[in-house]
């Protein structure tokens, strides 16, 4: 967050072309911290509840769910028989009273095009109610992602120095928000199991 406040910084006191670079600097730079926050926290997240030790009965039935995500994923594009189906279904059934122990890594792909869509998914798999960042979609999916993509594909976009406060402001509050909805779901130990 303090590179986004150094780069404001710069903008205000840059030369006029400077600052139209510096200016597309910041689009890239909060778009990259916001995409990589959610990664990196929402990792921390789930290393923190396997820290604890519990079982998948004492969790929220989503941990159960995301064990078994990637192997449906898998399953689904290898088109495997009737036995193979028949074991993981059984180990489903079986399977409940093992430990939590982590979440698949690739289960939480940003895909380097976090737009909202995928950041539900992300909520989704954290436990977490998307629909309290609803308001924030237009903001993820065309002010941060759609221009971060035209800056980084060449194409001439032009932000504004009296947008300047307002990006980077609200890209730190989602950010904040986020951990703050983790944060919340480990004090209220609302990761377990009702």
């Amino acid at each position: 967050m303090k590179e986004i406040s150094d780069i404001k910084r710069a903008i205000l006191d840059a030369n006029p072309l400077s600052r139209d670079i510096l200016l597309k600097a910041l689009v890239a730079l909060s778009y990259a911290h916001w995409e990589g926050y959610v990664k990196f926290s929402a990792q921390k997240y789930f290393e923190f509840i396997s820290l604890r030790k519990h079982t998948y009965e004492k969790l929220d039935p989503q941990f159960y769910i995301n064990s078994f995500l990637m192997r449906l994923g898998a399953m689904q594009q290898n088109k495997p028989g009737i036995h193979d189906r028949s074991n993981l279904v059984r180990e489903i059934l079986e399977s409940r009273s093992g430990r939590f122990s982590y979440v698949h890594p690739t289960l939480i792909n940003t895909g380097s095009n976090l737009k909202f869509d995928i950041f539900k998914d992300i909520c989704l798999i954290c436990g977490v109610d998307s629909n309290k960042f609803i308001d924030k979609e237009n903001f993820m999916d065309v002010i941060l992602l759609k221009r971060r993509n035209s800056i980084a594909h060449g194409d001439v976009s032009v932000v504004g120095v009296d947008e300047m406060d307002s990006l980077a402001d609200e890209t730190i509050g989602l950010m904040r928000s986020f951990k703050n909805e983790l944060e919340n779901r480990i004090y209220s130990k609302e990761y377990l199991c009702v």
